[in-house]
């Protein structure tokens, strides 16, 4: 075992060596590391063997080297012959290469220079090539600065928006189109912003020329109006569109799509006619501009709000009117032509643009302006007392409304206001006819019309229908008319009335119905309330007489019958014919028949009034033992005053002279009776009744003698019954029939009441105590005093009778 052992091992040292010498040193660890894992002391034998290899290859070495010792000094002694030929070649190859590197210098630069100038031409086409793409570039930039400079800015938009898209992006690397790129940005902010106080300054002016343009444009459309009367006068009623009055120096049409469609036919004359138009006035492309700029820039609709807004708080402006606008004409015609001039500029921006402003908008615009225009013209009519202003306020309404009409705007309120403003109007002409009757009776002189000659009679006939058979029969001159000057001056302003109430009713597209209607109407109120507010208060006036009152009454009669005239009148103007179911009917016949009336109630009461003044007059001696055997003279005064006043009332209507004459004797009557039975007067002698016997006994003298004719039988002197009886129980003293026939119907005083007998007859008892009437019955008989006492007594008993 222990040989076999050996010759493994010595096997496995044959291997080590064999790998030792064929491995590479770097893989040697792994080998010598199995040589100490082997069993002890093997490392021993290994380092034998490998010394005794070692000893084998030094062996083989040193013969290998005997054997080619002999080569080895031949070679040698041949490299020392080589040696100088080497040397020389070495030196000629040195000379070779100095010669080569001088000859090369030359070469060498002028390949450098070549190389130089290969790159520099590379990089010249490389730069013209890249310059070309820059040229569009900068040649772009430079175009938007010049667009920029001459305020192009819509077209600077598009450059800007091409320099983006297009060119930029081409030469994005290089920086100047980096800066380019980043400062794109805030011109477009620049431009918004030019557009935008350019937008600021087209507003402002458009505020400013909004009177001019508003001026132009409802000239145009009085000119229009009056054109289109001669055109349907001569055509007839025929379909025709209504044309918008010029924006652009021609006349456009609307048609149902909402294009503008340019009318150029036309006389040659009306095309030399260069007519003014709101372009000529208004600069309109700042807001094209700003509306194509925000367009572009993707901010329309913060353009729209914003103008709509401005254009809003204008129309607030322009809708304010001046404080004194209802003092002249022509404040009115500022302010309507302020509001024409604003809507026919949102009209054409409505038109000329698509969608800055709708038909929406401008609606609600036009209905909030609306409301404010018939408010304010509403309230500063209402501050006018001028007819003529009102009436040029009614021609500037009506023009100013069918301007907006033209292009569109709905106009019926303003229509409508136009009632309301007929209505100021009427109201201002009755306040100014008030004034003219007012005039027209204090000049006046209250007496019949004296004509002349022919001549006078047919002017005062032209001015005043009027027809008298009687007068017109008399050849000879002068002759007198009933009526004072004041009727004909009258008639003439009721007329002049009427046309100024016509001219309110021109051009408001009413029809002669209505018109007519509004005529009867308004006349009406001329009549019932101004003339008949005249009359009343003239026939109250202190200083009107009974022979004015009488004139008056025969100036109204001749005014009642002249009303069927005014009605053909204002037929004749109207063409109307009365007998129109709805036809309004003149009331003057019952404005003149109450001022009659009234004029006679003031003459009954002025006749009443002058007789207590005559009976103020009276101065009886109520104790007179006798009577003066003639009438007292106050009345005698009072009765040649009626006789003479009596008789201008032979003027009068019968029934006015009688009624008065009639009231007279009534009032005289009981001032009589009252001035017997006063509580003042406290005694009363039988002289006293005597006398005032008398003054009654002239007084139904009077009242027999007929002072206005017409009464029947003794009706006039009725009216002094009452004294009449009092009297004759008195002075026959025949209170036995009187008591014995008291209430019978046959009584000769029926008239008579008792009390009335009872407070005379106490005051006649109470002279007795004094020595007047009854001393005499004293000293004869004094059963007559008792008689008077039992006559007293059964008069209160008639008399509480009566009462209970």
């Amino acid at each position: 075992m222990a040989e076999n052992e050996t010759l493994e091992c010595i096997t496995e040292h044959e291997r080590i060596l064999q790998e030792i010498e064929s491995t590479d040193t770097a893989c040697v660890g792994p080998t010598l590391r199995s040589i100490y894992d082997d069993q002890p002391n093997a490392h021993k034998r290994f380092m034998e063997k490998l010394d005794a290899r070692i000893r084998n290859h030094d062996r083989e070495i040193e013969k290998m080297c005997n054997f080619h010792h002999q080569g080895f000094v031949d070679a040698i002694t041949e490299l020392l012959k080589v040696r100088t030929d080497a040397e020389k070649l070495m030196g000629q190859v040195t000379d070779t290469n100095r010669r080569l590197q001088e000859a090369g210098r030359e070469v060498t630069a002028q390949t450098e220079e070549v190389i130089r100038c290969r790159i520099q031409q590379r990089n010249m086409a490389t730069t013209v090539e890249k310059l070309q793409l820059c040229i569009p570039v900068l040649e772009m930039y430079s175009k938007l600065k010049e667009q920029l400079e001459s305020r192009r800015y819509y077209a600077a938009l598009k450059t800007m928006e091409q320099l983006e898209k297009i060119y930029i992006p081409r030469v994005s690397q290089y920086r100047f189109c980096q800066i380019m790129a980043e400062n794109l940005p805030r011109l477009r902010e620049e431009i918004k912003e030019i557009s935008m106080s350019d937008l600021k300054d087209f507003l402002e002016s458009i505020r400013k020329h909004s009177d001019k343009v508003g001026e132009t444009a409802m000239r145009q459309a009085q000119q229009h109006r009056t054109f289109n009367s001669a055109v349907v006068k001569q055509v007839g009623v025929g379909h025709y569109t209504k044309p918008v009055y010029s924006l652009n120096g021609r006349t456009h049409t609307h048609t149902p799509n909402g294009l503008l469609i340019d009318d150029d036919t036309g006389d040659e004359e009306e095309a030399d006619e260069e007519v003014l138009t709101a372009q000529d006035l208004v600069d309109f492309s700042p807001v094209y501009r700003c509306l194509h700029i925000y367009t572009v820039l993707g901010d329309r609709e913060t353009f729209e709000n914003y103008y709509r807004k401005q254009r809003k708080k204008q129309a607030r402006l322009v809708l304010q009117p001046q404080a004194n606008m209802h003092e002249t004409v022509e404040g009115y015609r500022r302010y309507f032509n302020q509001i024409v001039g604003f809507f026919v500029v949102e009209d054409h921006i409505l038109n000329a643009t698509r969608g800055l402003v709708t038909r929406a908008f401008t609606d609600e615009l036009w209905n909030m302006a609306l409301s404010k225009i018939i408010a304010v013209l509403r309230t500063h009519s209402s501050y006018c007392d001028d007819p003529d202003l009102v009436l040029e306020l009614k021609n500037l309404m009506v023009i100013f409304a069918d301007t907006l009409q033209g292009y569109g705007f709905p106009v019926n309120r303003l229509f409508d206001l136009l009632f309301e403003v007929r209505d100021q109007y009427n109201e201002t002409l009755l306040k100014k006819w008030a004034l003219v009757f007012r005039e027209i009776f204090e000049l006046d002189n209250y007496s019949p019309i004296p004509v002349d000659t022919e001549e006078e009679y047919k002017l005062v006939v032209s001015r005043f229908p009027f027809h008298d058979a009687e007068i017109e029969k008399q050849q000879d001159f002068p002759k007198k008319l009933p009526m004072s000057q004041s009727v004909p001056q009258i008639y003439t302003q009721v007329k002049e009335f009427i046309y100024a109430s016509l001219k309110f009713s021109e051009s408001l597209h009413r029809s002669s119905t209505e018109i007519d209607d509004m005529l009867r109407k308004s006349t009406n109120l001329l009549l019932t309330r101004t003339l008949s507010s005249c009359l009343q208060n003239l026939i109250k006036k202190p200083h009107i007489g009974l022979t004015e009152l009488v004139q008056i009454i025969i100036n109204t009669t001749h005014l009642e019958q002249a009303c069927r005239y005014l009605e053909e009148f204002i037929t004749n103007i109207t063409n109307v014919s009365p007998e129109t179911v709805h036809t309004t009917r003149l009331y003057g016949l019952s404005t003149f028949k109450d001022a009659r009336h009234a004029a006679e109630g003031e003459i009954y009461t002025k006749l009443n009034q002058k007789i207590d003044e005559f009976i103020q007059l009276a101065d009886y001696e109520w104790g007179m033992a006798e009577s003066d055997g003639r009438a007292s003279g106050y009345l005698m005064d009072l009765i040649n005053f009626l006789r003479s006043t009596f008789q201008v009332f032979t003027h009068l209507p019968g029934k006015v002279a009688q009624t008065a004459c009639m009231s007279a004797c009534k009032h005289l009557s009981t001032s009589l009776m009252q001035m017997l039975l006063d509580t003042e007067l406290k005694q009363i002698s039988m002289g006293a009744i005597q006398q005032f016997n008398l003054d009654v006994i002239q007084c139904e003298l009077f009242a027999s003698s007929e002072p206005v004719p017409g009464f029947q039988g003794d009706t006039l002197q009725l009216a002094f019954i009452d004294l009449r009886q009092l009297l004759d129980l008195f002075m026959v003293w025949d209170w036995s029939t009187y008591l014995a026939d008291y209430g019978q119907p046959t009584s000769k005083y029926l008239r008579v009441n008792p009390a009335t007998a009872l407070a005379l007859l106490e005051k006649m008892k109470d002279t007795s105590k004094k020595n007047n009437i009854f001393s005499q019955f004293r000293k004869n008989d004094r059963d007559k005093q008792k008689l008077i006492e039992t006559v007293v007594k059964q008069l209160r008993s008639l008399v509480n009778g009566m009462s209970s």
